[in-house]
């Protein structure tokens, strides 16, 4: 708006000289304006002193800030609701926001950044990280092999292949390549305090047994005998069949202990199959310790109950079984994945023949190996 010449001062000093006896053509001519602009100053200040001329500029100033202010304050609101993006959570969101609402609706950078809710040096902060493209593309490939790993083992993984990682930065790469693992299902743990099972320090000190059930893509049922060492966690045996009874269990463990050796102890559950005539008499004739857990509580063998769920989630739910053979096929050969390169997080991200190995040039160096 354009400034007047005159202040409201001068304005109502020329009211009063009209007010004086002066005619209006002549105080027009002395001070160079027009007859309309004499009676608008006199529509709007007529009977008014300078003080009140004063209060009421004030008051004008004040109400033209207050329309400034609404204006802008329905303008940003209106602009948030357009903006892109329903949530603003993260920098980059927040930094997008910030360039449409500058390019789109022509807001000044302070502006924007103090609408969205972002420091200006973070909207003009340059990142110079790389896009680790290599890092990605392997870990995708790795993801997709692996389907089931979360980013702790495909880390070990990485490690293993030479890439020199943070856990926290292959973290930040797996989110954002969406490669998250939805955990199946879950069950009841157990309420309480219970003193943790004790822990073998060598191979062939205590086994564990449990049988886990499938079914093949024709409805038929099949089961599993599971047999794990303690301490070196390896998977010792998956035999596969539609029926193993006490004797077959017995068979099976003759010819692990023909190439491993005899174990101490072995534990299991109440089955059948594992409290049968052939398993006692077993147990007797090879003078093996046999351990039953008490009924209904699974988490006193959570050796091979641990393997069970890792067998169940990375190959059982991962495949279909059309045949017994093919059945035996898969599952054998995830026996040996599991024994040889999947990373095992309790022996420190080795596997389970590394970790055996490991304990075995140990004990060797000590004279304890027998």
């Amino acid at each position: 708006m354009k400034k007047s010449r005159f202040s409201e001062e001068q304005i109502i000093g020329i009211l009063k000289e009209q007010q004086a006896g002066l005619p209006v053509a002549e105080i027009c001519r002395r001070h160079g304006i027009s007859d309309a602009t004499f009676y608008t100053w006199r529509s709007r200040f007529g009977g008014m002193e300078v003080s009140d001329a004063r209060r009421l500029k004030a008051l004008d100033e004040e109400n033209r800030k207050l329309k400034k202010l609404l204006a802008e304050a329905m303008l940003d609101v209106a602009t948030l609701r357009e903006a892109p993006g329903k949530k603003l959570l993260t920098p980059g969101a927040r930094r997008t926001a910030v360039s449409w609402a500058i390019e789109e609706k022509g807001y000044s950078q302070r502006r924007a950044c103090g609408l969205i809710g972002l420091e200006p040096k973070t909207y003009r902060y340059a990142s110079t990280r790389g896009d680790d493209a290599a890092v990605r593309v392997r870990l995708r490939s790795l993801a997709g092999e692996r389907r089931r790993f979360g980013y702790r083992r495909l880390l070990i993984l990485l490690r293993r292949e030479g890439l020199a990682l943070n856990h926290k930065k292959l973290f930040r790469l797996y989110r954002e390549e969406r490669l998250s693992v939805r955990k199946r299902g879950g069950r009841k743990r157990a309420l309480g305090t219970r003193a943790p099972a004790a822990v073998p320090q060598e191979p062939n000190q205590r086994w564990s047994l449990d049988f886990v059930s499938d079914t093949l893509d024709d409805g038929r049922r099949f089961r599993i005998l599971v047999v794990v060492d303690d301490c070196t966690r390896e998977c010792l045996a998956l035999v596969v069949d539609t029926s193993l009874s006490g004797q077959r269990v017995a068979r099976e463990l003759d010819r692990i202990i023909k190439d491993r050796g005899k174990p101490l102890m072995i534990v299991s559950d109440n089955g059948t199959e594992l409290t049968s005539h052939a398993i006692l008499r077993w147990q007797e004739e090879r003078a093996v310790e046999w351990h039953h857990i008490a009924p209904g509580k699974p988490q006193q063998n959570g050796f091979v109950e641990s393997l069970n769920g890792r067998l169940r989630d990375e190959c059982l739910n991962e495949h279909l079984f059309r045949s017994l053979p093919a059945a035996r096929t898969i599952i054998e050969a995830w026996r040996v994945d599991y024994n040889t390169c999947r990373p095992h997080t309790s022996l420190g991200g080795l596997t389970p023949n590394a970790f055996a190995t490991r304990s075995k040039q140990d004990q060797n160096q000590n004279g304890l190996w027998l």
